[in-house]
């Protein structure tokens, strides 16, 4: 048995940090400790990840919560370390996009590495292409199976949708 994989590049940025922060200054980067939840009042930038409740197929072409899988790994990298970001701009929601890294390590290339994030190259402009090609290559993450582009999925929400139903494609199941 195969999955197919999806393939189409992400249009909207993962939601990924609450930042508890010392001098929260606009033009100024930030330090603090940080909490990886969905919905959040960071967003990182360059980067598209599965939604919480999102479902994506392995290898085995079993469903899972690709989503948390996403956010639980990067909670356990960041391990109560210092989260440095660098505000970009506002999102329409009033959210500050930002790039961030813990210890040097720029947590949305680090996402994308892991293939549990996509590159965004309307705003990266392909700054994380090459890792994601890596990944994809590898088949780390959702690259190990199929998946439903994270802002497909957030449409299809919107609209009605059922997570389960808004996970998948027609070709993921075979």
């Amino acid at each position: 048995m195969t999955c197919s994989r999806t393939g189409l590049i992400p249009k909207c940025a993962m939601a990924a940090l609450v930042l508890i922060a010392s001098g929260e200054a606009w033009s100024d980067s930030f330090v603090g400790q940080a909490s990886v939840i969905d919905g959040t009042r960071i967003r990182l930038w360059g980067v598209d990840a599965p939604e919480s409740n999102q479902l994506c197929r392995g290898d085995d072409c079993l469903q899972y919560r690709c989503g948390a899988q996403a956010a639980n790994e990067l909670d356990t990298f960041i391990d109560r370390r210092p989260v440095n970001c660098i505000p970009i701009s506002l999102d329409r929601y009033g959210r500050t996009v930002a790039t961030c890294s813990v210890d040097c390590t720029d947590l949305g290339e680090w996402l994308v590495k892991k293939g549990l994030a996509l590159d965004w190259p309307s705003y990266s402009n392909g700054k994380y292409g090459l890792v994601q090609r890596e990944a994809e290559q590898a088949g780390r993450g959702i690259w190990k199976g199929s998946y439903v582009e994270p802002w497909l999925y957030r449409v299809c929400i919107r609209a009605g949708g059922r997570p389960s139903d808004c996970s998948d494609d027609a070709n993921a199941h075979l």
